[in-house]
């Protein structure tokens, strides 16, 4: 596996802001939106293929983000009532309209990103030489963070 680095975590939160705005955003109204996947689900084939390839690019950033359990549970079932509720005729597609799943789910990937101490280096490594301990101390010090991920494992 090719080692990551905080650039490539910024690039996965470029990608996953460039679906969440795309799919769900677009054309913003105050707090609403609209984008792709609600125009899209109106088009029998062509809407379940967009709304399922732009989730499965959310779920493929999430393990390249190493995302927790938690978090890609969140994202599974959001995307899941998204990909479920367009393959329901008209009513589905009026659901599926409002509820913005890439949003969601882009959002719950973000705010973990936001949460995570991003370390690169391996953690056998950070643990020899005494470095974790100092990461574990940064993550502890500050009330945003909850994670430690290391990027070379």
């Amino acid at each position: 596996m090719a080692k990551r680095t905080i650039g490539d975590i910024e690039k996965i939160w470029a990608n996953v802001e460039g679906i969440k705005k795309l799919s769900d955003r677009a054309v913003g109204i105050g707090p609403f939106g609209i984008g792709l996947d609600g125009l899209l689900t109106w088009i029998p084939i062509v809407g379940i293929v967009y709304t399922v390839g732009a989730g499965g690019w959310l779920l493929t950033q999430a393990f390249r983000a190493k995302a927790s359990p938690i978090t890609l549970l969140k994202m599974f079932g959001y995307l899941g009532v998204d990909t479920a509720t367009g393959e329901v005729p008209i009513l589905g597609d009026a659901v599926d309209f409002f509820f913005q799943g890439h949003l969601l789910a882009a959002k719950a990937l973000q705010a973990e990103m936001e949460q995570t101490h991003w370390v690169e280096a391996r953690e056998a490594d950070a643990k020899a030489s005494g470095e974790h301990e100092r990461h574990m101390e940064v993550v502890a010090r500050d009330p945003q963070l909850k994670r430690v991920v290391y990027l070379h494992d």
